[in-house]
């Protein structure tokens, strides 16, 4: 049975395996629900994070090799007292609660098949390009589970929807969904920061020509993002998700990079979290970190917003039920 909490829980996960933007829209409704006055805290694994205390706070200035490259990047946009990490959620969820009392929401990353926590709003993220792969599981396709999970979801977000097919889409959703409303979501590219000054340029200005290297779960929609900005690369690099890229690898980057007429590297804030004054050092390019923020989500903002208003709780055993009327939720697109 799933454990309960005594407050809400809104989790964002996915079918298949990484790379649909979990992380950027996590830290979007973190924020955003935060103005709307509900302060919270974000759970997650730590992947990749190795560490001999778990669970434990992720702070912004956590060393990214124990809690996980994604949240020490979170932390350092959020504060302190924000984001925490273990392996078993239930803990770290149950830590937040002792630690950060003025929390009124708990934010489950990557928890979609993640069930021993109770959630309140379960969120399905999709990515519209690349949307189920092949429709198989692993390990001869991308999905973690069957689409028939998909039922478990209050409602599909479409992440990258400004180039989604929807009529596909939503035909999918009306035969696997549970009737929940869809969203369709995108990322933009707004400015590039200098990974050793901090200097940050808005765009429309550019650098010049790049070179465009990461570790994520999808380098090429980082690629295609690049490009979406008017930013244009020569060449790309991708490393497996998650990987500590060395500054010997850095080195070979910025010489293939140079030889080509580049004027600089460009990566993710995923990735320069994880630099060193030696990753720096190793370029004798700079090295631009893309900022990227989330457009188009002010609907499933309210959404979350509205269902977070109705969720009524018991004091006496902290055991939440829904208000008269949250259960219907029919399908509508956003």
């Amino acid at each position: 049975m799933a454990v309960r909490v005594s407050m809400p829980v809104l989790s964002l996960g996915n079918l298949s395996v990484g790379g649909t933007g979990k992380t950027p829209l996590t830290l979007h409704l973190a924020q955003e629900l935060s103005k709307a006055g509900y302060p919270n805290a974000i759970i997650s694994r730590g992947y990749g994070g190795r560490r001999e205390i778990d669970p434990m706070d992720a702070n912004p200035e956590s060393n990214p090799f124990e809690v996980g490259d994604e949240p020490a990047m979170m932390a350092r946009r959020l504060g302190a007292n924000r984001v925490y990490v273990g392996r078993r959620r239930v803990a770290a969820a149950l830590r937040a609660v002792s630690r950060a009392p003025e929390t009124r929401l708990l934010i489950l990353d990557d928890g979609f098949q993640h069930r021993a926590l109770h959630r309140d709003i379960d969120l399905l993220l999709l990515d519209g390009v690349r949307v189920w792969g092949n429709g198989k599981l692993l390990p001869s396709g991308s999905l973690r589970e069957p689409m028939t999970s998909a039922k478990r979801a209050h409602a599909l977000v479409v992440t990258r929807g400004s180039r989604a097919q929807k009529d596909k889409i939503e035909a999918w959703w009306s035969n696997y969904g549970a009737g929940g409303p869809i969203f369709y979501v995108d990322f933009q590219i707004c400015a590039l920061r200098n990974a050793a000054t901090g200097e940050r340029t808005l765009l429309p200005a550019r650098p010049g020509p790049l070179y465009a290297f990461c570790a994520l779960g999808n380098p090429n929609a980082f690629y295609a993002d690049l490009l979406a900005a008017e930013l244009p690369w020569l060449d790309t690099r991708s490393f497996r998700d998650h990987q500590r890229v060395s500054p010997s690898q850095i080195a070979k980057i910025a010489s293939c990079a140079a030889a080509l007429g580049a004027t600089g590297l460009v990566c993710t804030e995923k990735d320069a979290v994880k630099f060193t004054r030696a990753h720096l050092a190793a370029s004798y390019l700079p090295i631009w970190v893309a900022e990227q923020r989330v457009i188009n989500a002010e609907a499933l903002t309210a959404w979350i917003t509205d269902l977070l208003e109705r969720i009524v709780y018991s004091v006496s055993d902290s055991k939440p039920r829904f208000a008269p009327g949250i259960s219907a939720m029919p399908y509508s697109r956003f």
